[in-house]
């Protein structure tokens, strides 16, 4: 498929079944490596704040939210099924190990990592701070051991996860992507309008969002903290412009070329297409179109016309 990122979006949009165990294996998809992208930073960050391995964080997520798209978690920003005990916030109720049992429930889901890593300073789980933290295998036993979750398993699919996704890779680094931290926190003003904040994408270096029906780029300012002439700004667009349902927004400025896998091809433009729309497309900047396919500013793409990407 030539557009990629048409698949990240449909992947996320269409209910994908979760990686299964299957003799020891994990079967790795999309969904589940997109999830890790977004939220490698902060499990790194509570790494770096609390001692616990970054990979152990991440597999918890991956496989308590179903990589983010539980009721749990996008209703309630809860990543890792902690549920109501000793909690005055918000909460829900989930049919789980019983009928309507009562879980947490986030502003977001940077809140959800700092509790479970906060969830985990109690004594029962003091013996797993004993371990390096490199150690994942170790901590993933001990998680079990320390009666963390109810499923016999639950060590083994942590540490299939890990290994099929290298999560391990995650534990030895130091630095963390500010960026990701800073618009990890969702306004809560919006959540307390009732309405979903927009799920956070990444592409070609980049993050975005998808548009929704009635967003400009002044309001997704308020959500996403960035003002509204620099959003139109990355998007090669006036900040009065309105905003079409399924617009890709970018949220910082887009890259001089495409990612590497379509360096030196083209894209066949189709029906509907316009030179801007491929360039969104391949979060690329619309002028580097312009430059690599030696066109005129007034140039209208046509359907067959060969793009060439660089």
């Amino acid at each position: 498929m030539s557009i990629k990122r048409y698949l990240h979006i449909i992947l996320f949009v269409v209910a994908l079944g979760c990686p299964g165990v299957l003799s020891g294996q994990v079967k790795t998809n999309a969904v589940y490596q997109q999830y890790i992208e977004i939220y490698k930073d902060l499990a790194i960050e509570q790494m770096k704040k609390y001692s616990i391995p970054a990979s152990i964080t991440l597999a918890q997520g991956l496989l308590e939210s179903s990589a983010g798209r539980s009721s749990l978690a996008t209703m309630g920003n809860n990543h890792f099924g902690i549920k109501c005990h000793d909690w005055t916030g918000p909460t829900m109720l989930r049919d789980d190990d019983a009928p309507n049992e009562c879980f947490r429930v986030y502003s977001n889901p940077r809140a959800s990592f700092e509790d479970h890593s906060k969830f985990l300073q109690r004594p029962r789980y003091q013996s797993l701070f004993r371990l390096k933290v490199t150690d994942y295998k170790g901590w993933a036993n001990g998680l079990k051991a320390c009666g963390y979750a109810t499923s016999p398993t639950y060590a083994q699919k942590l540490i299939n996860i890990i290994e099929a996704y290298q999560l391990y890779q995650y534990d030895t680094q130091k630095t963390v992507n500010t960026f990701v931290l800073k618009h990890s926190v969702t306004s809560p003003k919006v959540q307390l309008q009732g309405q979903q904040p927009h799920r956070l994408y990444s592409y070609n270096k980049n993050y975005y969002i998808i548009a929704r029906h009635g967003d400009t780029f002044k309001s997704l300012s308020k959500e996403l903290r960035i003002s509204a002439f620099k959003l139109a700004k990355y998007n090669e667009r006036d900040a009065v412009e309105m905003l079409a349902d399924g617009d890709v927004v970018y949220l910082m400025k887009k890259q001089k070329h495409a990612v590497k896998e379509y360096r030196g091809r083209y894209h066949v433009v189709k029906n509907g297409e316009s030179l801007y729309s491929i360039a969104q497309h391949y979060g690329v900047r619309l002028s580097r179109l312009y430059i690599w396919n030696r066109l005129p500013l007034d140039y209208s793409a046509k359907v067959g016309d060969k793009i060439y990407l660089y």
